[in-house]
């Protein structure tokens, strides 16, 4: 989502980071073009013109330390600055010591929220929190058929589904509480409740949603909001905040090409923190928010802690060691290892997104890897279509072995000769070190 505003912005500070000296025009010259650029980015105006006042008055004073360089201490001041835009601390889930945490998802239709509370599901499913789904959305065909087939996919039960709105008669929520109250009988320690979309100007539906919020008495209300809106998303957020009280926003759609101002802008404008981002399609494309690390990613300056957490999440420790016992072996590897290796990674997700953590690695430098993830796919094909023989001894791979292969996998001989190169430069590389 970031990525034109990192490019952006990375110049800019790279520019003066490069100069011994700075003048107070050179930072005003800066910030001005910083201003734009958070304006290009859909950044609310009142946000951009506050965010930009703050750096100005703390950088003049920076000015004058000689024992830093001012442009390092500008740009730390940039990150600082844009890490409380973001909300300045991570937030967590609080969860209650006795009896299940119920926890609201609300927000408007075609946000997400239904795969955003089964991700939320399967993340506090991880956590040993043993959460429980409640089917709050009696208005959309299918919501409930929808949330009980991601349940079964992620082994939570879903409560309050299609059978127990066969009634008619029964009000949202008390639909809801008896929901809550089954998924506390099954011993849910964590209750979430995907509520109906609707709009914050349908008074209606908002004396509903107050009226479900005061049946169960939720811990945290959490606006799930898509983040491909724009300016759209802050003015949603605000008014959710007005009329329900919220706690938290999730962020959908942050992997998409949105320019940014909806994530940079919600918590200055409404004071409400960012507590999840959703960065796929999949159930366990759901990421905790940390302002900090994401001001890091926004400037060029990787998230090393978020690369180290998708690799303890993603990684067979056991594959793992076994592939580096394989690798110190006086055979090495051979391709079945290889693929092993080449499903860990993809298990992380995808390449440019993993490479983005990275310190040092900004968007401009983004753009030139050629990262693509089906050529991946490809590399897959061509070694799932040898034999066990010939991956363990790519040296029999004669010519009609490698059409054969080329013709299996649906690529050319071209492509399966550059594999096996590779793999015999990467076999050397690895033995090497």
């Amino acid at each position: 989502m970031f990525t034109a505003l990192s490019e952006q912005l990375s110049g800019v500070l790279k520019r003066l980071t490069g100069r011994g000296v700075l003048s107070e025009g050179d930072v005003t010259e800066a910030l001005r073009e910083i201003r734009r650029h958070l304006l290009e980015a859909d950044v609310s105006f009142e946000v951009t013109r506050g965010f930009v006042e703050r750096v100005r008055e703390r950088a003049v004073g920076a000015l004058t330390i000689d024992t830093v360089r001012p442009g390092q201490q500008v740009v730390k001041l940039v990150h600082d600055e844009i890490a409380a835009l973001l909300g300045g601390a991570r937030r967590d889930l609080t969860f209650a010591s006795v009896g299940p945490t119920t926890i609201l998802l609300v927000g408007l239709q075609g946000s997400g929220k239904t795969t955003t509370a089964a991700k939320l599901a399967r993340r506090l499913k991880l956590e040993q929190k043993a959460p429980g789904l409640v089917a709050a959305d009696p208005y959309r065909p299918a919501a409930a058929e929808q949330l009980e087939q991601l349940g079964s996919e992620i082994g939570v039960p879903v409560f309050g589904g299609s059978g127990a709105r066969e009634a008619g008669s029964v009000s949202v929520s008390d639909l809801v509480r008896g929901a809550v109250r089954e998924a506390e009988k099954a011993r849910c320690r964590t209750v979430i409740v995907d509520t109906a979309g609707r709009l914050q100007i349908d008074a209606e539906l908002m004396d509903e949603l107050r009226a479900v919020k005061d049946a169960v008495k939720p811990r945290d209300v959490l606006l799930v909001a898509d983040g491909m809106t724009g300016q759209d998303a802050v003015k949603i957020a605000k008014g959710f905040h007005e009329g329900v009280g919220l706690t938290g926003v999730i962020l959908t759609k942050l992997d998409g090409d949105a320019r940014g101002g909806a994530a940079l802008s919600i918590h200055g404008v409404t004071g409400v923190p960012i507590v999840y981002v959703g960065v796929g399609e999949k159930v366990e494309a759901l990421e905790p928010f940390d302002p900090v690390r994401m001001a890091g990613r926004i400037l060029g300056q990787g998230d090393v802690v978020g690369l180290v957490e998708k690799a303890a999440a993603a990684i067979d420790l056991k594959a793992a060691q076994k592939l580096e016992q394989k690798a110190r072996s006086k055979r090495g590897m051979d391709l079945a290892d290889f693929l092993v290796a080449l499903k860990q990674m993809q298990a992380m997700g995808p390449m440019k997104q993993v490479l983005g953590l990275l310190p040092g690695v900004n968007a401009k430098a983004l753009k030139q890897v050629p990262a693509d993830d089906k050529r991946l796919k490809h590399v897959e094909a061509i070694v799932l279509s040898m034999t066990p023989a010939e991956r363990a001894d790519p040296s029999i791979l004669n010519g009609s072995r490698r059409m054969r292969i080329a013709k299996g996998s649906g690529t050319s001989v071209q492509e399966v000769n550059r594999l096996l190169d590779q793999f015999q430069q990467m076999r050397k590389l690895i033995k090497r070190m």
